[in-house]
């Protein structure tokens, strides 16, 4: 995956690329929770490939606000539409606690690589917590901060 297409990825999941047919405008990160039905690992994946590629940017002395913002839209809208108490999965009873769990899970993983980048921490140590999902059945236990 080039910069340019992880750049434009991470804009898609987000639900800010500037393309609105784009396939994962609906259906990707932030698009599988509304409306929501299921979450879709596949996405997660997506976007940790994604954040892997335009890591370099991030730790970059100036940084693009365009993907800042994309990186923060989908950690925040994922808990205050999914997570927060009130929120408008949680009270209306669509999320299992389950689903919850895992959504929380992979929120935490990639607020922490974007902030070990951001804070210029490295990306064997941003990416430690992705990586500890992958070896262990992806997802099968709480990964490690």
């Amino acid at each position: 995956m080039t910069t340019a297409e992880a750049y434009d990825l991470l804009l898609a999941h987000a639900g800010a690329s500037p393309d609105p047919d784009h396939p994962k405008f609906a259906g990707g990160f932030l698009g599988m929770l509304r409306p929501y039905h299921a979450l879709c690992e596949h996405n997660f994946h997506e976007v940790m490939q994604a954040l892997r590629t335009v890591a370099p940017q991030l730790q970059e002395p100036a940084v693009d606000r365009e993907l800042i913002s994309a990186l923060w839209g989908i950690c925040h809208f994922g808990r205050a539409w999914a997570l927060e108490k009130g929120s408008m999965l949680q009270r209306n009873d669509l999320i299992t606690e389950a689903d919850a769990d895992r959504l929380d899970e992979w929120l935490s993983i990639i607020s922490y690589a974007v902030t070990s980048l951001l804070d210029d921490s490295g990306a064997e140590e941003a990416f430690q917590s992705y990586d500890f999902y992958l070896a262990n059945a992806r997802g099968s236990g709480p990964a490690p901060n």
